[in-house]
C-alpha cells in the first residue's frame, strides 16, 4: 500500500519546508516518492530547487514533484460540465472571454489536484506520497467537501434527473436556454464518484495529516483547533512538528526571552497534543533550499523516528459492537459541541464546524439515550426503539 501523509498549518509557518524535507528523507531511505501539492502557491518546486512541469520530474533518486497542470486536468475530469457552463452563458448573451472566466470554478485548482492525487494513489507506483497542503483554513474546507458533496448528491441528484427530463422542453421554449443533457449529468456524477473515492484514501490506515506550527500563541490556539476539526471530519493526525525553535545556547538577551516564551509554548503543545509525537526544527540560520538542505532538515525533524510507519491510532469514527458511536473530537470544549438527531441521521457540531453522519441501518432504528464528551471522546449511546424525531 502507498503511505500517504499530508502537512497543513497556518499560513508561514513552514509547511511547504516540512512536507519537502520528509518527501527527501523518504527517497533517502529507498522509497519510491512522489510529493505534490494543493496549495495554489506552488512553493513546493521553490523549496526543493527545480522547475516542475505538467507531469512528474524527477528532483533526486527516487523523489518525483508533480505541480499539477490544473487547466488541462479540469478540461479532463469535468470538460463536459464547462462545456455545458459556457454554452449556456453565451445563450444568455455573455461574450466568450468573459463566458471562459465566470466558469473558473472557486477552488477548482485544489479539487483537481485531490483528484491527481487519487490517480497516482489507485496507479501503485509509489511507496509514498506527500501532500504539501493549503493553509488550514482551506485545507478543512477541501477535506470536508466530499463527504458535504455526497449528502446534497445523494438526495438532490435522482430528483433533479426526474425534473430535467420532465421541464426541459418547458426550459427550453420559455428560457430559450439549453438543459444539461445524461452526458453532462454523468460528468457530475463521475466527479462525485472520484470525490468520495479521495475520501476513502485520505481517511483510510495509510493516511494521516501532519500538524505545522511555531510556538506562538495564536498559531497553537489555531492547530489546536485544526486538530479537533480534522478529528470531526474523519481524518487522523500523527505528529506535531513545531518549527523554527530558538536555540537555547548562546542566546543574547534579546533571543534568551525567545527562548523562554518558546519553551513555555512547547510545554503546552506537548501537553495539549499528547500522546501526539512532537518533533522541533531548529531556526536556521539560513533558508533551506534544494536536497541536500531539506535532507539536514528532516534529520533534525524526525531524529531516530520513522516517519513513514503507518498510523498506529484508531481511525476517528468508530461503532461498537454493542451498538455505541465512538467520535475522537480531541481538544474539544464542550460548550462548542452540541449533537442533533434528525431522521436516520445524527449531525455534530463542533465549534464552527458540523459533520453529518448517515447512521447505519442497525443505529438508525434505534433513538439516542445519550452523548457524553470525555478526554476528547464522544460517545452516543442508543436506546433499542425507534429514531428521535
Amino acid at each position: 500500500m502507498t503511505r500517504i501523509l499530508l502537512f497543513t498549518g497556518k499560513g508561514g509557518v513552514g509547511k511547504t519546508t516540512a512536507a519537502a524535507a520528509t518527501a527527501v528523507m523518504a527517497a533517502g531511505a529507498g522509497l519510491k516518492t512522489l510529493v505534490v501539492s494543493t496549495d495554489t502557491a506552488h512553493s513546493l518546486a521553490d523549496a526543493l530547487g527545480v522547475t516542475a512541469g505538467g507531469e512528474p520530474v524527477e528532483v533526486t533518486p527516487g523523489l518525483y514533484l508533480h505541480q499539477v497542470d490544473t487547466q488541462r486536468a479540469l478540461e479532463r475530469q469535468w470538460g463536459e460540465l464547462r462545456d455545458y457552463a459556457r454554452g449556456l452563458f453565451a445563450e444568455l448573451g455573455l461574450d466568450e472571454v468573459t463566458a471562459e472566466e465566470i466558469t473558473v470554478l472557486p477552488g477548482a485548482e485544489e479539487v483537481i489536484a485531490l483528484l491527481q492525487l487519487r490517480e497516482h494513489a489507485r496507479a501503485g507506483a509509489w511507496d509514498v506520497i506527500v501532500v504539501d497542503c493549503a493553509p488550514t483554513a482551506e485545507t478543512l474546507r477541501l477535506l470536508a467537501l466530499p463527504e458535504a458533496l455526497d449528502w446534497h448528491v445523494n438526495r438532490l441528484l435522482p430528483v433533479g434527473r426526474r425534473l430535467l427530463r420532465t421541464l426541459s422542453p418547458l426550459i427550453r421554449k420559455v428560457a430559450q436556454v439549453s438543459v444539461p443533457g445524461d452526458h453532462v449529468v454523468g460528468a457530475g456524477e463521475r466527479l462525485h464518484r472520484g470525490l468520495m473515492e479521495i475520501r476513502e484514501l485520505l481517511t483510510g490506515p495509510d493516511a494521516s495529516v501532519r500538524l505545522v506550527l511555531t510556538p506562538e500563541a495564536v498559531v497553537l490556539a489555531e492547530a489546536r483547533r485544526t486538530l479537533t476539526s480534522l478529528s470531526l471530519y474523519g481524518y487522523r493526525v500523527d505528529a506535531v512538528i513545531a518549527n523554527r525553535v530558538f536555540p537555547a545556547e548562546g542566546a543574547d538577551p534579546w533571543r534568551r526571552r525567545w527562548v523562554e516564551a518558546q519553551a513555555a509554548h512547547l510545554a503546552e503543545i506537548g501537553e495539549s497534543f499528547a500522546p501526539l509525537p512532537l518533533h522541533t526544527v531548529p531556526y536556521l540560520d539560513a533558508e533551506p533550499v534544494g536536497p541536500d538542505a531539506l535532507a539536514l532538515v528532516a534529520e533534525a525533524m524526525y531524529g531516530e523516528a520513522d516517519p513513514f510507519a503507518p498510523p498506529t491510532a484508531d481511525p476517528p469514527l468508530r461503532i461498537t459492537p454493542e451498538g455505541e458511536l465512538l467520535l475522537a473530537l480531541p481538544l474539544a470544549d464542550r460548550s462548542e459541541v452540541d449533537l442533533l438527531r434528525k431522521g436516520d441521521e445524527l449531525i455534530v457540531n463542533a465549534g464552527s464546524h458540523r459533520r453529518v453522519l448517515a447512521l447505519p441501518a442497525a443505529l438508525a432504528r434505534r433513538s439516542v439515550r445519550e452523548a457524553v464528551l470525555r478526554d476528547g471522546l464522544l460517545r452516543v449511546r442508543f436506546e433499542t426503539g425507534g429514531p428521535d424525531d
